[in-house]
């Protein structure tokens, strides 16, 4: 009785937040566990700040990818774990970590979701975010200054330096392991729908299998 896994893809800024959280509060938070790729960057405390803001975090590089894969498989199994917490002003990895608790249903989150051949296999559902490049631009330019305490010219030169590449070596190739592609436009509700029935469908399932377990039988705490 593994969980289920959802993997949500696409560019930076692409929605992808807006769409595990539509998920999340149709199927209920009390049944997902939900993983964030952008927890996991690598801890650059021991580089000068001005260094940090140099390194290249859309390369697979930048990710702790072994901790992530690990966590994923645990909550797969059914054990919670202590996921990360990253200072995105800072580019550090904060000492104290989040709990998540295992569910029936997991939901990852990342534009390097499906660069790693392990972390596909985890996967039972691949979706990717297909937004045009203007308006994932701007909705990370706003972001990073809103949320991040960047500068409008250290948004537009990231940009051009490392996310526009990366995105065109590493991601967008990555569209074609998708299993459901999600426009960006109202974000597909019909796509949405049918994610979201899916899950269902499997909770559905999982629990009438917990019933007709034998008594005897000694059954998965979710």
């Amino acid at each position: 009785m593994q969980a289920l896994v959802i993997g949500i893809a696409g560019g930076s800024g692409s929605g992808k937040t807006t769409v595990a959280s539509r998920i999340i509060e149709k199927v209920g938070v009390d049944r997902i566990s939900y993983l964030k790729m952008d927890s996991y960057y690598i801890d650059l405390a021991h580089l000068p700040l001005e260094q940090r803001a140099k390194n290249n975090f859309d390369h697979p590089s930048s990710i702790d990818i072994d901790l992530f894969i690990e966590h994923v498989k645990s909550l797969k199994a059914g054990l919670d774990v202590e996921k990360p917490v990253y200072d995105f002003v800072t580019h550090t990895r904060k000492k104290e970590t989040e709990a998540v608790k295992a569910r029936p249903v997991i939901i990852l989150e990342g534009i390097l979701l499906y660069e790693n051949s392990e972390l596909v296999n985890l996967i039972d559902i691949k979706t990717f975010i297909e937004t045009p490049s203007d308006l994932r631009f701007i909705r990370r330019l706003m972001r990073d200054i809103k949320e991040r305490g960047r500068t409008p010219e250290s948004v537009v030169e990231q940009y051009y330096k490392t996310v526009r590449p990366m995105y065109k070596t590493f991601v967008a190739p990555t569209k074609e392991i998708a299993d459901i592609m999600i426009p960006w436009k109202g974000y597909n509700e019909a796509a949405i729908d049918m994610i979201i029935g899916k899950v269902q469908d499997a909770l559905t399932n999982k629990d009438q299998l917990s019933l007709s377990l034998p008594l005897d039988q000694p059954q998965k705490t979710l």
